[in-house]
């Protein structure tokens, strides 16, 4: 070997040595804190891909895919999880909520999860005499199923068991109230008391008695004489449900109506290191006020909108609900006087506004049950669009539980996402006792066509609106897919042709909801690059019969890429 041979070859070793010098410094910096391998990860992205292991640094996803690649992310200060198979997903993400109220709810006169009048009449009677300081008894989540047609609970049932204190309790969806005597009387309610525009005041059809049952805007009539709502109620409440919704997996929700207390109190906790959420914030609209208080909204937007905080949506309320005959409808209900329900907002009036919170770079949040008020939302936003030009503000209509048939494409057309509570689609008594008889089976083929909206080029994404009904999404994923009782297992399938697939419920809670709340750049699939937002579960949704997936078990939850439920040592 001559002398230029000899340098040419040490030169190819110390470059080769280098190269590995550089290369190890490239893994050292690489590596992740947390190295989750050999699961079943479902990313929900938009090839709905599988992959082994995913790597994490900081409150970033730096690596996503097989065991043996993920192997160059793990260094000596990285926590490596084998998931022995355990199916992962992004952090779910819930579209309408109401997290505040619900934790205020659930510590006060709780009647979720009970089902007819004797018991809830018990579970009243027990609070009041547990707790004989408190100046009223408030609280809710009694069905209105168990009142028969109408849900018109009587007073009378309240002043037999609670005569000394006044007594207010919410129906587990916020749309009726039920009052004792003594409330009423403080409140000034009369017999003679006109309904307002908004409301009714249930009144005993033969005499004109109060029964004690108040129907959407009434239920403001007693406001004045309600105790107030503290601030420590309210950060206590949001505390309760921000425990509640990471146990579930979710990392990211929509507060479907919300005022400046509400924001403080998340702007409290989001200082303080609690809100283990994403919040976007939908602004209620006062219906006794006009375009003006759009400048208010919009300061407490730029004020509120930092952290995991955004203030960007704004809450239109449309109508009730069909179990009162509030919702608003194009055909009457199959009651006497050609009712059509109770409109919240005049249709000319709405496209103003909406043309104009559009304007204002805000995303309209509706509240429509009825197909009048759905056809009243999409035809607003179809002005808005028709003035400002097509823009990304993703507008939402939620609950929809009856559409026109000629309206089911418009969403598409008018990029509206459909945002369903897909927990209702199952014939209960709200929907066998309380719907159908008084809107007719030929329109009852349409409630809740989530399929249909789906086939027809829409975006839909899902919601619990909890307290109403159980934030756990896993029940709503079953019931999108099999349209039957999660917990009876009841064969009856509410509309067979509108059950939707596993993957694309999955994705109306996350991907779709993270497009909704302008969330799809940081989470809502498992990517390089987006946050760690993460969900380990118990068992594969994609391997198990579809009736068994309400019984899921959430094992961990990681909020950028901390972890906020359960424990990693466990696994």
């Amino acid at each position: 070997m001559n002398f230029r041979n000899a340098i040419l070859i040490v030169s190819l070793l110390l470059a080769l040595l280098s190269g590995c010098s550089k290369q190890g410094q490239i893994d050292a910096a690489s590596q992740a804190d947390l190295l989750l391998t050999h699961g079943a990860i479902y990313t929900s992205d938009q090839s709905r891909s599988w992959q082994q292991a995913v790597a994490i640094r900081g409150d970033k996803i730096v690596y996503v895919g097989n065991n043996q690649d993920a192997k160059g992310y793990a260094g000596p200060n990285t926590r490596v999880v084998n998931l022995k198979g355990r199916m992962v997903l992004p952090g779910l993400q819930d579209v309408h909520i109401h997290p505040i109220s619900g934790g205020i709810e659930a510590a006060a006169c709780d009647l979720n999860g009970l089902t007819t009048s004797d018991q809830y009449v018990e579970k009243i009677k027990g609070y009041a005499e547990a707790n004989p300081d408190l100046p009223w008894i408030t609280g809710g989540g009694w069905l209105m199923s168990a009142f028969g047609p109408g849900a018109m609970p009587r007073k009378e049932l309240l002043d037999a068991i609670v005569p000394g204190r006044p007594v207010l309790l919410h129906s587990s969806d916020g749309h009726s109230a039920w009052a004792n005597s003594l409330a009423l009387k403080l409140a000034g309610i009369t017999r003679d008391t006109p309904d307002p525009e908004d409301g009714r005041i249930d009144r005993n059809l033969k005499t004109g008695e109060l029964v004690g049952s108040l129907q959407e805007g009434a239920i403001s009539l007693l406001d004045h004489v309600l105790p107030p709502v503290t601030d420590q109620q309210r950060q206590d409440g949001l505390r309760f449900a921000i425990r509640m919704l990471n146990s579930y997996g979710i990392t990211s929700i929509q507060d479907a109506s919300v005022d400046e207390d509400a924001l403080r109190t998340y702007q409290a906790l989001d200082e303080s290191g609690e809100l283990t959420l994403k919040v976007e914030a939908s602004q209620w609209w006062e219906r006794d006020e006009g375009l003006e208080q759009i400048a208010g909204m919009t300061a407490r937007r730029e004020k509120y909108s930092k952290g995991h905080l955004r203030a960007n949506t704004v809450k239109l309320m449309l109508d009730g609900v069909m179990e009162n005959y509030t919702a608003v409808m194009l055909e009457p209900y199959l009651i006497p006087g050609e009712v059509r329900g109770i409109p919240m907002l005049d249709p000319e009036f709405l496209k103003q506004v909406v043309t104009d919170i559009d304007a204002a770079g805000f995303q309209a949040h509706f509240h429509a049950i009825g197909d009048g008020a759905v056809r009243q939302s999409l035809d607003a936003v179809e002005a808005a669009r028709k003035t400002n030009g097509p823009g990304d503000n993703r507008h939402h209509i939620s609950h929809l539980e009856l559409i026109d048939p000629q309206d089911i494409p418009r969403f598409g057309e008018l990029d509206v996402v459909a945002n369903f509570q897909p927990l209702w689609a199952y014939a209960d008594d709200y929907i066998t006792k309380l719907t159908i008889p008084f809107i007719g089976e030929k329109r009852a083929r349409w409630l809740y066509p989530i399929s249909s909206v789906l086939q027809n080029g829409g975006i839909i994404a899902f919601g619990s609106d909890w307290s109403v009904s159980s934030a756990n999404p896993f029940y709503g994923i079953e019931v999108a897919v099999t349209r039957k009782d999660p917990d009876s297992g009841d064969a009856e399938v509410l509309i067979p042709e509108e059950r939707i697939l596993l993957e694309d419920a999955i994705a109306a809670f996350t991907i779709n909801a993270a497009y909704t709340n302008h969330l799809d750049e940081q989470t809502g699939s498992i990517e390089i690059g987006k946050q760690a937002d993460l969900v380990v579960l118990d068992q594969n949704l994609f391997e198990i019969a579809p009736e068994a997936i309400s019984a899921t078990k959430v094992l961990l939850t990681l909020f950028e890429g901390k972890l906020v439920y359960g424990d990693l040592s466990e696994l």
